[in-house]
This record gives C-alpha cells, sequence and structure tokens, in this order.
C-alpha cells in the first residue's frame, strides 16, 4: 500500500478543521482555533511515520515536501482571513489561545525535527550526471 502526497495532506486538512473548530466549541469561541497548525503538525507526523514504515516512497516524499510549502503561504492566508474577524469578535480569549497554539506549534515542531534525527531522508542524488545545453 503506497499512501500519496495529495491524500496525505487533504486527510491532515481536514482532521485540523475538525479539531480546530471543537476546540474553538470547547473554549466557548464561534471560531476554527488551530486547525491549520493541527493540519500541518499532523502532515509532518504522518509523512515521518508513513516513511519509516517504508509506506512513502522518496518521490512522494518530495510530493510531500511540495505540498507542504505550498500549504503554509496558501491554506494559512486563506484560514487567516476567515479568523481574523472571528479571533477579533471572540475577545480577548481568542487572542490569548492563538498565541498559545503558536507557541506549541514552534516547540512542537522543533521536538519532531529533533526527534526525526535523519537528516538524509532528504538528500539529493549527487552522484547523478547533470546535463547542461
Amino acid at each position: 500500500m503506497i499512501i500519496y502526497g495529495t491524500a496525505l495532506l487533504a486527510v491532515c486538512y481536514l482532521l485540523g478543521v475538525y479539531l480546530g473548530g471543537l476546540l474553538g466549541q470547547i473554549l466557548g469561541v464561534d471560531a476554527n482555533i488551530g486547525g491549520v497548525a493541527i493540519a500541518m503538525v499532523l502532515l509532518i507526523v504522518g509523512k515521518e511515520m508513513l516513511a519509516k514504515r517504508g509506506l512513502l516512497p522518496k518521490s512522494t516524499q518530495f510530493g510531500v515536501l511540495y505540498w507542504a510549502g505550498m500549504y503554509i503561504p496558501i491554506v494559512v492566508a486563506m484560514a487567516a482571513g476567515q479568523n481574523v474577524v472571528a479571533a477579533l469578535s471572540g475577545g480577548m480569549v481568542a487572542a490569548i489561545v492563538s498565541v498559545i497554539a503558536l507557541t506549541a506549534t514552534v516547540f512542537v515542531v522543533r521536538w519532531l525535527n529533533k526527534m526525526a534525527n535523519d537528516y538524509d531522508t532528504f538528500e539529493w542524488d549527487d552522484d547523478s550526471e547533470v546535463i547542461l545545453d
């Protein structure tokens, strides 16, 4: 069974949106709180777990990196535009939770990078011949 990058991204995004909305409901704010950050962390964790089990070929790993690069500016901008109005109307709780979510995301990503400790996963093949026209 091979998992493709777009499918992994879609599952992570849907879970992130759901969990962010659930977090908003729990905190009494009518907004998605941290859904995009949750989705990004799920994408990173999912990619690492699948790669270590051999279910994510090298080409798909590069595809996931591509989507992660596209995901950050596009989806974050879309979610930010939707959440700004809700966050401002949510009051101080939304501002505090946003800062906590951002801080937690930074620390979790740093921790995951240290835990993975396999930077050779994404090395380019330097031995291949480069043809310049």
